[in-house]
């Protein structure tokens, strides 16, 4: 009996241990984070205040010259204008607040004045801010919103841009944008540890060498300022766990592009068709078997980061799916209803020129005459926009139609890949299309609104495209679209919103090829009438929408930081 009790109790012992030894050693690091946490929030404090005081002596710098400017202005014009102090001035260096208690349209209920109020730091993390594309559109434009309705708080990006300074980075991005921002409220906050989060720096395991390398980019980012909230723009989730292991009183908030892993991604290693990706049919052999169980148990670690984050935006019901699906609670069923939570992310579709296209691009019967036979692609040269596809299946449209002029573009990318832009002119004259296909690198916006006001078609062939902010401004310039039948492309762009049909969506080279013919060989009236469609379904993706769900879960996160 003495041995069986004794037995009894070491197997108590065990299972006690096996039970708390976990819950122990998780609580041991809690308290180390939080003690490392509390170190950095003492040695930034005072540039915390810095930040703050340095802001608002800009802000003043600002006011003073521009009452000089309002001076000598009135002095030049004389009497008549002695109205003018009658008149609040909203130039350059002021921002309206068009969320006032009237207009707001606040779920909280509160008014304009405590809105206005709020004077703390959001952290924006993007180390790539001035990239040039719809990541950074996104950034820019989420800037300028929470500016209008915070018109205290101070926007500090985190960046590694180190060759740009803040006055060229605002002039770039109202170049590049047409977004006008408050300058004594932005800060740039520069890294030094970059490096540690370029795919390059990782030939082998690359998704979680990014994410380890992230950590050591977000220390470097906390120890520059510790923000009151903090975001992230560009799908770094480790960041933001690492936020609130760091600084549990910190809220933090995602706004994901594009899923670091998805069921797709695991979906495509078992593809045959070879149109699923970059890794499509991949799971082969004892190496492929290696790489799914990396993913498998890459997507579970992904998942727990991501359910510590407080408020989650998705630019895609296709993104917003998959996050759902990896980051919602584990035993409890996932919400669609889009409340900003992991389980239930919000739908918030990335800004697009809607209304400088509309304004500048008619699409009418007259209009109709000066479209050309032109196929435009604007892409970032990347392997996975699928170029190649679009090639191929150009070869083959092209032999019945060889008056069709092929253009690819490059749209202000900073860091265009020259030996894979080198392969695509190659397969071009492989293919024997060279002298009908354009290749426009490093495209400015006039030169794509040129390309966009005289096309007739718009494709995008990227397998699993999270958005597609290029199909938007074919729509709202009045192309006729041909995409890939996945991603954000077929859940929320390319739809039949009741009607008629706003595109043609297509998988393989051959389908792509007869969806270029039916485009092309649509009736005049119909082109116009299809090209109607596609414009009034582009009014879903404008700036304005961008903004009010925006600050709808930004606001989640300004109450957080004010408890």
């Amino acid at each position: 009996m003495a041995l069986i009790s004794i037995a009894i109790l070491v197997v108590l012992g065990l299972t006690a241990t096996a039970i708390l030894l976990p819950k122990l050693i998780g609580i041991l690091l809690g308290l180390v984070f939080r003690g490392v946490g509390w170190i950095i929030w003492q040695r930034t404090r005072s540039r915390h205040g810095y930040v703050i005081a340095r802001a608002r002596s800009e802000e003043e710098e600002l006011r003073a010259t521009q009452r000089k400017a309002s001076t000598a202005s009135l002095s030049r014009n004389g009497a008549e204008d002695e109205d003018w102090e009658k008149v609040e001035s909203s130039g350059p260096g002021r921002i309206q607040n068009v969320n006032s208690s009237e207009n707001n349209g606040s779920p909280s209920g509160e008014s304009g004045r405590d809105a206005d109020d709020w004077d703390g730091i959001i952290g924006f993390f993007h180390p790539f801010c001035n990239a040039g594309g719809g990541g950074e559109r996104v950034l820019w434009e989420a800037v300028r919103a929470t500016q209008t309705r915070w018109p205290k708080a101070i926007c500090a990006i985190y960046t590694g841009d180190h060759e740009v300074n803040k006055a060229t980075m605002l002039e770039r991005v109202e170049h590049r944008f047409n977004i006008h921002l408050h300058a004594p409220n932005v800060v740039l906050l520069y890294l030094t540890t970059r490096k540690y989060v370029l795919s390059s720096s990782y030939p082998y395991m690359t998704l979680l060498g990014q994410s380890l390398g992230s950590l050591v980019v977000a220390y470097d980012a906390f120890t520059l300022l510790v923000p009151d909230v903090f975001v992230d723009t560009m799908g770094y989730a480790f960041t933001l766990a690492l936020c609130k292991w760091l600084f549990p009183t910190v809220p933090v908030g995602a706004y994901v592009h594009y899923p670091t892993i998805s069921t797709d991604m695991l979906a495509s290693l078992d593809d045959k068709s070879g149109v699923q990706g970059i890794n499509s049919g991949a799971g082969k052999g004892w190496k492929g078997k290696l790489k799914r169980r990396y993913w498998q148990l890459f997507a579970k670690l992904y998942g727990w980061v991501g359910r510590q984050v407080d408020v989650v935006m998705c630019n895609s019901s296709w993104t917003a799916a998959h996050i759902r699906t990896l980051w919602g609670a584990i035993n409890k069923s996932s919400s669609s209803s889009g409340d900003g939570s992991p389980s239930s992310p919000a739908v918030v579709f990335p800004p697009t020129a809607v209304t400088e296209l509309q304004s500048s691009i008619a699409v009418d019967a007259e209009s109709e005459k000066t479209r050309q036979p032109v196929i435009l692609y604007i892409a970032q040269f990347r392997p996975e926009k699928n170029h190649p596809l679009v090639l191929r299946s150009l070869r083959d449209f092209c032999k019945n139609e060889p008056a069709t002029q092929p253009t690819l573009a490059d749209h202000l990318h900073a860091y265009p890949d020259e030996t894979h832009i080198y392969n695509l002119r190659l397969l071009a004259h492989e293919l024997r299309i060279r002298d009908q296909t354009t290749f426009l690198c490093d495209a400015s916006w006039p030169a794509v609104l040129s390309h966009l006001s005289t096309a007739s078609v718009g494709v995008n062939a990227m397998w699993n495209e999270h958005f597609g902010i290029c199909v938007v401004e074919y729509q709202a310039a009045g192309l006729i679209c041909v995409t890939h039948d996945s991603g954000g492309p077929r859940e929320d762009i390319v739809v039949d919103l009741g009607d008629g049909a706003t595109g043609f969506r297509a998988e393989t080279e051959e389908q792509f090829a007869a969806s270029f013919e039916a485009a092309l060989a649509l009736p005049e009236a119909e082109k116009v009438a299809m090209r109607q469609r596609a414009r009034r379904s582009a009014q879903r993706f404008t700036e304005e929408e961008f903004s009010r769900k925006w600050l709808e879960q930004v606001q989640k996160l300004v109450r957080m930081s004010k408890v």
